[in-house]
């Protein structure tokens, strides 16, 4: 009798671990979601500097997802984040 009840609860185990693991593989299986529309603005995550005076500043969004560097103390700031992160 003993030996039934665990086999019917190894089965319920069982079942309740695979429905969980499908779940969670199906929630990482969402697409990409499309660029938005020419126009829009994007998220970045681009640090520049200005050679000048030091500042620095972080731009979060843009219109391009390469954007022109912003101008500080009348010239360029230099981009810090690494090429392989834009």
């Amino acid at each position: 009798m003993w030996d039934v009840v665990r086999i019917l609860l190894a089965l319920v185990v069982a079942v309740l671990i695979v429905r969980v693991g499908i779940a969670v593989l199906g929630g990482m299986t969402r697409p990409v979601p499309e660029p938005p529309p020419p126009g829009e603005l994007r998220k970045v995550k681009l640090v520049y500097r200005c050679s000048t005076c030091g500042t620095e500043v972080r731009m979060t969004s843009a219109v391009h997802t390469e954007p022109e560097a912003p101008r500080h103390c009348m010239d360029e700031m230099d981009l810090l984040t690494p090429v392989d992160d834009i």
